[in-house]
């Protein structure tokens, strides 16, 4: 039997579309969400997260596609017909009711009892650490107490699905790390279902079961934190996914005396056994020839042998050291959790084994491997 709660088919958005210049901010996107699950809509600025979320809640009208929740048709009813809970990015409180009474208006509209109604919402104040402003209104209080008041309100509802669109870029970083726990274990506990957008990767690591990564309105992958962190589908996940973000090299294939060359520019060969490459993906490489490479910062390797480059900075964050180098004509980043003492101007050698070189068709940026193996 399905698990699916919320089902995306071919959902499209399309603003002015009688314009001359239509704007297309979702194009044709399709997941399922499993009954229980938190998945985050992932990218950056106006790559359509927020308008698939609005069309999920009712509040954008679907241009093509349609949506199913618990197998039931959602995309053609208004918003109060689908049983679905937000939280918005800006807050959208009801100006002459206190917090406490925003919070309970949908407890006491399905008909909840006092006692009850007060528990839960003061059980929810506490989860958000905004019991001191529950008989508060809105305009007296701060951004991000808004912000806690309107996530609250969403996930005290008694819903088939709570959207979470932001919902806690107003925060300082030290209490969003420690909600960030305290509402995945609630949704959890709960066997609650969430859809979460940020631009955050960390929120989306540390909250999603799966994360959807969107740009221009596509889906470009949608799989576990771990499975789009180690195998990207193509270049563009495999860059925006990771900070600093992956180190990529533009290169031509060549198979010579029992190794792959890979030719970054003129000066600069990355040289790895035949042996490490299974036959297929050897000949698909020799095929494609101008490849992509990528390799993660912590990837990359400060050694005694490999190949030179020049250091121009190296930082160190209290937990970690970047270290930037010229290299191929560009640059090239190595992350270490130990203090490196090397200078700016100093030649260092770098390498880098296959087993963690991501290697990408230049042509459309579709993955062809991680780790010396087929993507």
């Amino acid at each position: 039997m399905s698990n699916v709660l919320l089902k995306l088919d071919s959902v499209s958005k399309t603003y002015r579309p009688l314009r001359r210049d239509p704007v297309h901010a979702v194009r044709h996107f399709s997941l399922d969400v499993q009954d229980g699950q938190i998945v985050a809509l992932l990218g950056s600025s106006g790559c359509g997260k927020t308008s698939m979320l609005r069309m999920i809640a009712g509040f954008e009208t679907v241009t093509n596609g349609a949506i199913e929740l618990k197998g039931r048709a959602i995309h053609t009813l208004p918003p109060a017909k689908r049983n679905v809970a937000m939280a918005f990015e800006g807050y959208s409180l009801y100006p002459p009711l206190t917090v406490h009474e925003n919070m309970a208006l949908a407890l006491k509209s399905q008909g909840v009892g006092r006692v009850e109604l007060d528990e839960q919402v003061n059980s929810i104040a506490r989860l958000l650490e905004i019991e001191n402003i529950l008989n508060k209104y809105p305009s007296s209080i701060s951004a991000g107490q808004q912000q806690r008041a309107s996530l609250g309100r969403a996930l005290i509802r008694r819903a088939d699905l709570h959207l979470l669109d932001e919902p806690m870029g107003q925060l300082e970083p030290q209490l969003r790390a420690v909600l960030r726990g305290r509402i995945k274990h609630f949704i959890k506990e709960r066997q609650l279902t969430a859809i979460l957008v940020t631009h955050d990767q960390t929120e989306a690591n540390a909250l999603a079961d799966r994360i959807a990564v969107m740009e221009d309105g596509n889906l470009q992958q949608f799989d576990t934190p771990e499975t789009i962190k180690a195998r990207p589908a193509n270049l563009f996940t495999g860059t925006f996914i990771g900070e600093p973000p992956m180190n990529i090299f533009h290169s031509e294939v060549e198979l010579n005396d029992q190794f792959l060359k890979f030719h970054l520019g003129t000066d600069v060969v990355l040289r790895f056994p035949e042996s490490a490459f299974s036959a297929d993906l050897r000949d698909q490489l020799l095929n494609v020839r101008k490849v992509t490479l990528g390799v993660r910062p912590y990837a990359v390797r400060l050694s005694d042998v490999g190949v030179s480059a020049e250091v121009y900075a190296n930082q160190w964050l209290g937990d970690q050291s970047h270290v930037a180098a010229r290299f191929a004509a560009g640059s090239v980043i190595s992350v270490s959790h130990d203090r490196v003492s090397t200078k700016e101007g100093e030649t260092v050698c770098i390498e880098f084994p296959v087993t963690d070189l991501h290697i990408f068709d230049t042509r459309d940026g579709s993955a062809i491997s991680h780790g010396g193996k087929p993507a």
